[in-house]
């Protein structure tokens, strides 16, 4: 069996530097391996890694494929409903809502929040990824206040684990949602609240300026500088820039 661990281990330290490349090489190479020696729980793994990748980097056939190589795994090891199905489910409705199938996202989004309400308590910090996700979904479908809801759910659990990126995160798609059902003149007032939060979240002197930071601050400055915050959006990239260069 592969050891998952290193194989993680390798593969941070790609993303760490922002090194997209080795990162799918070395994605590419294990995902061989683990179905040459049939080990169902690594190739699990690594198409998982595989959408997240892809859908980074905007590759919707590959994410696609990935998704379902992962479905179809998890079909095979006859574990849909685990808590290992659930991280599958969500990630691959997160790819299909990234890529514009946000119907075909829902339903995942779902099958995953039937899993974890039988296996997750209340508070644990997974609940927050999922709940931001599936809003982004809603959204695209109109489902406004269905996605208001399950934002407030985020913001509880982020509160509770007190993960401040994330919280970040879930204000600016608060945000983009208020444009969405309003218009940028009528949302004007509570998109400005908004961005006000995530930037006084993103700049708490607690926060560990690690990758995950970095990877959070090159993900918030694209809807700081739409907003018009182009000094916020500029600095969260340099921010990043540093952090990925000193990896």
């Amino acid at each position: 069996m592969l050891s998952i661990d290193r194989i993680a281990s390798k593969l941070d330290e790609h993303l760490n530097r922002n090194d997209y490349v080795a990162a799918e090489q070395h994605l590419e190479y294990w995902l061989a391996e683990a179905r040459l020696q049939g080990d169902g729980r690594a190739t699990l793994f690594l198409c998982n890694e595989c959408i997240g990748l892809h859908r980074k980097l905007g590759r919707e056939q590959k994410a696609l494929a990935a998704c379902q190589a992962a479905l179809e795994q998890i079909e095979q090891m006859g574990i849909a409903e685990n808590i290992g199905a659930a991280t599958t489910y969500l990630n691959a409705a997160t790819a299909y809502k990234a890529f514009g199938k946000a119907e075909d996202a829902i339903p995942l989004f779902e099958r995953a929040e039937g899993i974890y309400r039988k296996n997750l308590p209340p508070q644990d910090a997974r609940w927050g990824g999922l709940y931001n996700n599936m809003a982004l979904a809603l959204v695209d479908l109109g489902r406004f206040e269905e996605a208001k809801a399950c934002y407030q759910k985020a913001l509880e659990i982020t509160k509770a684990n007190d993960t401040k990126p994330e919280q970040a995160v879930t204000h600016l798609n608060l945000a983009s949602a208020a444009e969405s059902e309003w218009g940028l003149e009528a949302g004007e007032q509570e998109i400005a609240l908004r961005i006000g939060l995530a930037w006084d979240l993103l700049n708490d002197a607690s926060l560990v300026r690690d990758g995950n930071y970095a990877f959070v601050c090159e993900k918030c400055a694209p809807t700081f500088r739409y907003y018009g915050y182009f000094l916020y959006a500029n600095e969260l990239e340099e921010r990043a820039k540093e952090i990925y260069e000193g990896n």
